[in-house]
């Protein structure tokens, strides 16, 4: 982990030595360059740029953030990045065109979308085993570990469908109509309820779990935009777990949720076509990757206002934080 230092500060009674701040580390996938940009937190300044396979485009850190694993689409693969030394350092054998991966808490299992084919494959990390080949609807994309690791959402955009995945059995459990072209699925930060966005339908559907049921289903309305560009994509919880980012890709804007009452509070505009974000470790910071702009907007979170752009590489699509 890199480290800022402040100033040594010399005061009457003696000299004391600077007090190191930790700085986070951010990961870009750019689908058209086939690279992920790594940034510093701090300065925003490009540290280094990874040569990866054909179209990288989801990506997932181990828990204990040692790697990261991306989906290289084209080439059917997994490159697995040493998140130290900042080099891809192994290969792990995917599937058909990977799109979105999740992991276990244990960091254990790897649960794969794979768009071309209708199936998820669950691989065990270390070795690259496959353990399951998992047949869901057509066109899986959105992948989310239950944070009880007791099941997998997955969902599949042609079927318009999310899917819960046994993750002892491997077997699917239930399928749950939502609205059309679902993307993403991410649990609340209590594990309560999954929310599934949907792309074309223009929703974001909440589930219960337990009783596998749409608890509800909300859209957005920005004035001056047209409905068919309101686009729900990629969705982050703040840390108190009040409030949800949703990004709202060719609506160039990114949506504030209130949790509680499923209203959306304010718009903020970004880049063009926002897909992924992510926060920072301390939730101050939202990272939204623009993939027309090939640049990340800087949200603050306190203010709910875009502080800056910084240009990464062409068609960026997900975006992840290592603390």
């Amino acid at each position: 982990m890199k480290r800022i230092y402040a100033a040594a500060v010399i005061a009457a009674i003696g000299n004391f030595g600077a007090q190191p701040v930790s700085a986070a580390t951010l990961f870009v996938s750019n689908e058209k360059d086939n690279t992920v940009t790594v940034l510093d937190s701090e300065t925003l300044a490009i540290v280094k740029t990874i040569p990866t396979g054909a179209r990288p485009r989801g990506m997932a850190l181990t828990p204990d953030f040692k790697e990261l694993l991306v989906c290289v689409g084209d080439d059917n693969r997994l490159d697995v990045i040493d998140t130290e030394t900042l080099e891809v350092v192994r290969t792990l054998e995917s599937g058909p065109d990977p799109e979105l991966l999740d992991i276990d808490p244990k960091g254990e299992r790897v649960y794969i979308a794979n768009e071309d084919e209708g199936y998820v494959t669950v691989l065990e990390r270390v070795s690259g085993k496959v353990l399951a080949e998992i047949p869901v609807g057509v066109e899986p994309e959105g992948m989310a570990v239950s944070p009880d690791n007791k099941f997998t959402v997955a969902t599949s955009e042609q079927t318009s469908m999310a899917h819960f995945i046994d993750n002892e059995t491997f077997k699917v459990t239930a399928n749950v109509l939502v609205d059309t072209r679902p993307r993403v699925a991410e649990f609340e930060r209590d594990g309560k309820l999954v929310w599934v966005s949907a792309e074309i339908g223009g929703t974001v559907s909440v589930i219960d779990p337990v009783t596998r049921k749409v608890v509800k289903k909300f859209g957005f309305e920005i004035p001056g935009v047209r409905r068919e560009l309101i686009q729900p994509m990629g969705i982050r919880f703040t840390k108190d777990g009040k409030t949800a980012f949703v990004a709202l890709s060719t609506a160039n804007r990114v949506a504030v949720v209130d949790v509680a009452t499923y209203t959306t509070k304010e718009y903020i505009l970004v880049g063009q076509r926002p897909w992924h974000m992510a926060l920072s470790p301390d939730g101050a910071k939202l990272y939204v990757a623009n993939g027309l702009t090939n640049d990340m907007t800087i949200v603050d979170v306190a203010t709910r206002k875009a502080e800056k752009s910084v240009p990464v590489g062409r068609l960026p699509w997900g975006v992840l934080v290592k603390p």
